[in-house]
């Protein structure tokens, strides 16, 4: 199934994350060559900054991975992920974590609920970009922040021709040795080849409602965080 297809139902890709749940954090680890684990997490949760009493809502939290280190430094975390396989596996691996199923389209959560809403490597799979930023802007607080890291667009234009045809080429492959649906990560390759740069998100994320918009490119600009204000 293509990016396309997919992209027409959301269940699809809910059926897709929940079938590679079990071996998503080793393939991406494997895939990103300790990247995520060792560069691109640590410096998002820098961005994030949580601490004792902020209410962070983790969006597209997957396994958990990410909540369980917000929940290390002492915030109130919800996680939040449209794939209820994945959160089964993070159900296993951190019971303590507060795990719940929802839409990035229609969050199930009150007007002005958290201090931070943060996601990772996910908005670009939405079927509605602006509708899931208003979403999130929505269950924030007034003041409160929005951070999210997400595949980009290298600054490099011979390094981007590279790591295209490495994310076209090279990710299949990878996911063929250690994953149990390899055709899941050619879909994730589409999308990240397919996904806005990172001036056009600044301005989606602008046009949503959100303000006092920057980004900062990491590695070379392989993936961005771009971060946000709920206006007061």
């Amino acid at each position: 199934m293509t990016r396309a297809d997919l992209s027409k139902d959301p269940h699809a890709v809910a059926a897709m994350f929940d079938n590679v749940a079990e071996g998503y954090d080793r393939t991406n680890a494997v895939a990103t060559m300790g990247l995520e684990k060792l560069v691109w997490r640590p410096a998002t949760l820098a961005e994030i900054g949580p601490r004792k009493g902020m209410k962070i809502l983790d969006l597209a939290a997957g396994t958990g991975a990410s909540s369980i280190k917000l929940r290390e430094a002492g915030a109130e975390v919800v996680s939040c992920d449209f794939s209820v396989g994945m959160l089964r596996v993070g159900k296993r691996n951190h019971p303590e974590l507060d795990l719940i199923a929802g839409d990035a389209l229609r969050l199930p959560f009150a007007d002005d609920s958290f201090d931070v809403v943060t996601i990772s490597w996910a908005l670009r799979n939405v079927n509605d970009v602006t509708a899931a930023l208003q979403e999130m802007l929505r269950v924030t607080r007034p003041g409160g922040r929005l951070v999210i890291l997400e595949q980009s667009h290298p600054t490099w234009k011979p390094f981007r021709v590279v790591y295209l045809e490495y994310m076209m080429r090279a990710v299949p492959v990878v996911a063929k040795v250690v994953s149990s649906n390899p055709e899941a990560y050619e879909y994730l390759a589409e999308s990240t080849r397919a996904w806005l740069p990172q001036e056009p998100l600044a301005r989606t994320i602008e046009a949503a409602g959100w303000t006092r918009v920057h980004w900062a490119n990491l590695t070379g600009g392989l993936v961005a965080i771009h971060r946000a204000v709920k206006p007061a």
